[in-house]
C-alpha cells in the first residue's frame, strides 16, 4: 500500500469488527481546526458497561450501571485531559501520568517510559497515548503505543510517532488489529485517514462504521486554530 494514501474513514473502520480503543488526530481540510476522536469498544459485560461524561476540557469514563462493576482498575479513567497548550488523549489512566510529569517540566516520551502494557492477560492490551501542542496558530502531534514484546508479556516495547499536522490528514491508532483470543495486538504505525471539515459529518461517520455490537462510547472534539474554541460530540451507546 502507498505510505502516503489516506484511507477511506468509513471503509476503514467497517472492515474491522473489533479495533478495541481508539484515537484519531488530525486537521480538518480547510485547515482551520484540530481534531481529536476517542472510542471505546468492549466484547465483556464489564467492559460495555461504560459512558463518557464531559466535566469542562476533561472527559471520564464512568460505569452506566454501577451494580455491574467487575473491576473498574482498566475500564475507569479520564481519556482526555488539558494542560495549557497541551491536550492528551489516551486510552488508560497513563493520561494521568503524562499530565502530572508535564507540571514538572518533563516529557510525554519520559512519562510513558515509566508505563507499560495492561495486564490482562493473555490480551496484554496496548496503551496508547497521543498529546496536541498548539503554539502560532497551528499545532502539533504525537501518538504512542506500549506494548508486550512477546505473548508472556515478559517485556514492554515502545513506540513513539511525531507529526507535523496536515490539511485534511488524520492518523489514527488503535488496541488491536482486529477480533480474536488473545486479541491480536495493533501493528505498524498509525494508519492516514481522511478528516472532514464538519464535526457531526465526522462523528455520525465515526460511530456509524464502529461494529453495532461492539461500540460503546464516541467522543469528538473540534479546536479552532485561531479562536481557540472548542465544539465537541458525545455519543454513548447506554444513555442514563
Amino acid at each position: 500500500m502507498d505510505i502516503y494514501e489516506i484511507q477511506d474513514t468509513a471503509k476503514l473502520l467497517s472492515s474491522n469488527n473489533y479495533p478495541g480503543r481508539g484515537i484519531i488526530i488530525g486537521k480538518t481540510p480547510n485547515g482551520k481546526k484540530a481534531v481529536v476522536a476517542y472510542f471505546i469498544m468492549g466484547r465483556s459485560e464489564n467492559s460495555r458497561n461504560r459512558i463518557f461524561t464531559e466535566k469542562g476540557e476533561n472527559v471520564t469514563i464512568y460505569p452506566f450501571d454501577e451494580s455491574k462493576v467487575e473491576d473498574p482498575s482498566l475500564i475507569i479513567y479520564s481519556p482526555i485531559r488539558t494542560l495549557e497548550n497541551k491536550l492528551i488523549v489516551t486510552n488508560g489512566d497513563q493520561t494521568d501520568t503524562i499530565y502530572d510529569f508535564l507540571e514538572d517540566g518533563k516529557t510525554f516520551e519520559q512519562a510513558l517510559d515509566t508505563r507499560k502494557f495492561e495486564p490482562d492477560c493473555p490480551n496484554f492490551t496496548p496503551r496508547i497515548s497521543g498529546m496536541l501542542t498548539f503554539e502560532n496558530g497551528g499545532f502539533t502531534y504525537k501518538m504512542s503505543i506500549l506494548k508486550s514484546a512477546d505473548k508472556e508479556g515478559s517485556a514492554c516495547n515502545r513506540y513513539y510517532f511525531n507529526y507535523v499536522s496536515t490539511c485534511g490528514v488524520g492518523h489514527f491508532i488503535h488496541t488491536y488489529n482486529s477480533d480474536g483470543n488473545p486479541i491480536p495486538t495493533f501493528t505498524g504505525e498509525p494508519e492516514r485517514l481522511q478528516i472532514s471539515d464538519d464535526i457531526e459529518e465526522f462523528t455520525q461517520i465515526l460511530w456509524n462504521n464502529l461494529n453495532g455490537n461492539n461500540k460503546v462510547s464516541l467522543y469528538v472534539r473540534y479546536i479552532d486554530l485561531d479562536s481557540g474554541k472548542t465544539e465537541n460530540r458525545i455519543i454513548n451507546k447506554h444513555q442514563k
